[in-house]
């Protein structure tokens, strides 16, 4: 089920594992002014998913946040395939066998833009993550330029965690920051990010920080 962290944004949370690491996943539903979704992050594809979805309503956009969150958007893109699907320009070198209606970049799409704003954090070709935020509810939707994890059952997760002064708190990892390769490009783009007023910041993994976002996302993006 989707839980409702704020009007109009739904998060849907799950377990994920990369390898040793236990990091949990999250897909977040926004909804748009003519009542349709907009799902970042797509999960795993499931019957589950599917009708939790479909509770909320018929979904619009199937968004791919950077060029990692992509492996279950081909299902989905099938499951919907009214829906449009919207990623950063290297997934279709990476992906070309997915289909992709929207490029995304530092503009919002006119079906999004009165509710969401987004920036294409440059300097980081690997990743080539957006950052979103939803203005009404003052909600800022993170991929994997941070985690904000304070608990697993993997001591190895916490270990790592721990090492990389990223345990219990909103922070990059030490892999995230050698994704880095133009810090000037970087710098520039996180100062639009900065200027928004967060309240809540929405992970894809780890737990919602539902207050005081601003300051953890300061300090979370000055560790980049």
């Amino acid at each position: 089920m989707f839980r409702q962290v704020a009007e109009g944004v739904y998060v849907f949370t799950v377990q994920f594992q990369m390898g040793v690491m236990d990091l949990g996943g999250r897909m977040t539903a926004v909804r748009l002014p003519d009542g349709g979704l907009w799902l970042h992050s797509p999960v795993r594809f499931s019957p589950e998913a599917r009708a939790a979805v479909d509770a909320l309503g018929p979904v619009r956009f199937l968004v791919a946040p950077n060029l990692m969150h992509h492996v279950s958007l081909g299902d989905w893109a099938e499951a919907y395939p009214d829906a449009k699907v919207a990623a950063p320009a290297g997934l279709r070198r990476k992906r070309s066998d997915l289909r992709i209606d929207v490029t995304l970049g530092d503009t919002a799409e006119a079906a999004w833009a009165p509710v969401l704003e987004q920036v294409f954090v440059q300097g980081m070709p690997k990743l080539d993550e957006l950052l979103f935020f939803h203005r009404p509810s003052r909600t800022l939707l993170v991929t994997d330029l941070a985690f904000n994890i304070h608990q697993t059952g993997s001591w190895f997760t916490r270990l790592y965690l721990k090492m990389n002064r990223a345990w219990q708190r909103l922070s990059p990892t030490l892999l995230t920051r050698s994704l880095v390769k133009d810090r000037e490009a970087l710098r520039a783009s996180l100062a639009r990010v900065l200027a928004w007023d967060v309240e809540r910041v929405v992970v894809c993994h780890g737990d919602v920080l539902e207050q005081g976002g601003q300051e953890a996302v300061r300090d979370a993006l000055a560790r980049l």
